[in-house]
């Protein structure tokens, strides 16, 4: 699907049409310059490469500041690639968020959720906990119970949820409702709330 990257600014909220206050995302999509061009001849895919944000020369590797000399640009922090345009794109096109989200109703939005570190099951997977504070159980209270049988199956199951690392994903946001399409400083408002802390990198597709 076309899409682009994008930053994630923060929330805020805005009063719709009927009055009622809405809590959007703001997201800087773009400007992103076309890097690389691949087809079914030479990459087996059609695809059209595309990078985000300024990069320092001394930070960028020989290979990919050839990469993007021969796109006729400068270095750029953050590539990813998109499928699907409905117009034609050369090495070094700038796309902004007008050219891909204007009369856009509905997006994706892709990041790395926040990293919470080693959790227990009540706070990663919701569980209620189990037992009663009576009868000297005053340390069950946020347990996950049993794990399993011990004679037969005689082991825990793949897949088994229990404490463990909780958020540092990806995760994909599905059908945002666009808000607002602001071009003159490459803002898109998104009606509730996307992956990812603010100031992080995120994929916007249609």
């Amino acid at each position: 699907m076309p899409g682009l990257l994008g930053k994630k600014i923060g929330m805020t909220s805005v009063f719709g049409a009927d009055g009622k206050n809405v809590p959007c995302t703001v997201i800087e999509v773009g400007p992103c310059v076309v890097t690389q061009i691949k087809s079914v001849e030479k990459d087996g895919y059609e695809a059209v490469q595309i990078g985000f944000e300024e990069a320092k020369e001394k930070r960028t590797s020989a290979p990919l500041m050839g990469h993007f000399k021969k796109a006729g640009t400068t270095p750029k922090k953050h590539l990813a690639e998109f499928s699907g345009f409905d117009r034609e794109l050369n090495l070094g096109d700038t796309l902004t968020v007008a050219d891909v989200f204007e009369g856009v109703s509905f997006v994706d939005v892709a990041g790395t959720s926040k990293g919470r570190g080693f959790q227990g099951v009540v706070k990663r997977h919701g569980f209620g906990g189990v037992g009663q504070v009576t009868h000297g159980q005053d340390d069950r209270l946020r347990k996950p119970g049993s794990i399993g049988a011990c004679s037969y199956p005689a082991k825990v199951f793949k897949g088994l949820r229990m404490g463990g690392q909780m958020g540092n994903k990806r995760v994909t946001t599905q059908n945002l409702r666009v808000l607002k399409v602001i071009p003159e400083h490459n803002l898109l408002l998104l009606k509730g709330s996307v992956p990812g802390c603010n100031g992080s990198i995120v994929i916007v597709e249609k």
